[in-house]
Order: C-alpha cells, then sequence, then structure tokens
C-alpha cells in the first residue's frame, strides 16, 4: 500500500473570516465573528480535496458581535464560558466531493467541552496567484448547529413570550490558505 503525501496549507488570516448568525427575539439575525483563528489544510492536490484533513480553532474571548455587553455575556459560563473554555475546535473526519467545487466536510466540534459530529459545505472558490508571487486557494464553509447541543443552553422569554435567542447557529467561514513555508 502507497502512503499519500499531504502538503500543508496554512491559513492566511487577513484574507479570511469565522462568522456566525442567530435569530435574536424571531425577527432578526444578530451577526458575530472571531477576530482570532487558525486553520490548517493537508491535501494531496490543490484541484481535488477529496481525502484532506482540516483542523480549526477560535479564540472564544476574540469573539465580536459589535455589542461588548452581548460579547461579555457570550464569554461567560452562561454561554461559552471562556475562561475554563478558551477556544471553539473543529478536527475533519472526512472530506469528501460532491461536484466539481463542491465538498462535504464531517468532523468533530468541540465547544465549552461538548463535542459533536458536525457535517459543512464547503465550496472551493478556486486558487491563485496573488501580486507579489504568493498561491493562494480559497473556500466559504458553511453549516448549522443547534446551539443547546453544546450546552449554550441559555434561554430568555421576552414578556410576550418570545424567545430571545434561536436555537440555530448558521456558521460562515470564508477562507483562503496559502502553501506551508518548508
Amino acid at each position: 500500500m502507497t502512503t499519500q503525501t499531504l502538503a500543508q496549507w496554512n491559513l492566511d488570516p487577513s484574507h479570511s473570516e469565522a462568522q456566525f448568525k442567530v435569530r435574536h427575539l424571531v425577527i432578526s439575525t444578530v451577526t458575530g465573528k472571531f477576530k482570532e483563528f487558525s486553520a490548517t489544510l493537508h491535501a494531496a492536490s490543490s484541484t481535488d480535496f477529496s481525502g484532506a484533513q482540516v483542523a480549526f480553532s477560535a479564540v472564544v474571548s476574540s469573539i465580536d458581535t459589535n455589542s461588548a455587553d452581548r460579547d461579555g455575556h457570550l464569554q461567560s459560563p452562561e454561554f461559552f464560558d471562556a475562561a475554563q473554555f478558551p477556544s471553539i475546535d473543529f478536527k475533519s473526519t472526512s472530506f469528501e466531493k460532491i461536484s466539481d467545487n463542491e465538498y462535504t466536510v464531517v468532523g468533530d466540534l468541540t465547544m465549552k467541552g461538548v463535542t459533536n459530529t458536525v457535517a459543512l459545505k464547503a465550496e472551493f472558490g478556486g486558487e491563485m496567484v496573488d501580486p507579489w508571487g504568493n498561491h493562494k486557494i480559497g473556500f466559504e464553509v458553511t453549516g448549522v448547529v443547534k446551539r443547546e447541543e453544546f450546552g449554550l443552553t441559555w434561554s430568555a422569554v421576552t414578556e410576550a413570550g418570545g424567545i430571545v435567542v434561536g436555537s440555530d447557529v448558521k456558521l460562515i467561514f470564508n477562507v483562503q490558505f496559502a502553501p506551508a513555508q518548508a
């Protein structure tokens, strides 16, 4: 049996973002992001990522929802408990090609000490050499998780009976990678 060599790609953080969206009061959506995160991708080729391996980690204390009070609440034990669980981590278990530029990425997502298997859609945006000669590849990765399945169970109800925070959390990662330097 031949062992396939996988090339490592590192995240280009200045051209990447890690966002989430959740319903607020069931009438609107709040968007948040993580200012600090990292990712690596190991793949046999830069044209077909079947069988690739990806790892992602976000620093919980870097959460930004454009509201310092809300960010503090999200970092508290009522939500992510950043002091006890400083990161959100994902490690893929499969990376399967669905069509020319679409993949399903399945892996273990850990938030607040709880790990669940999740399936995400990864759309390959292509590859390019930037004006400085650097080779880059890009993906948009999306999915939905239920926050309660990760121990994020804080809830409140308005006077009228409306739910303050929705259950479904949409994940949107636009990421650009560059080959690891040897």
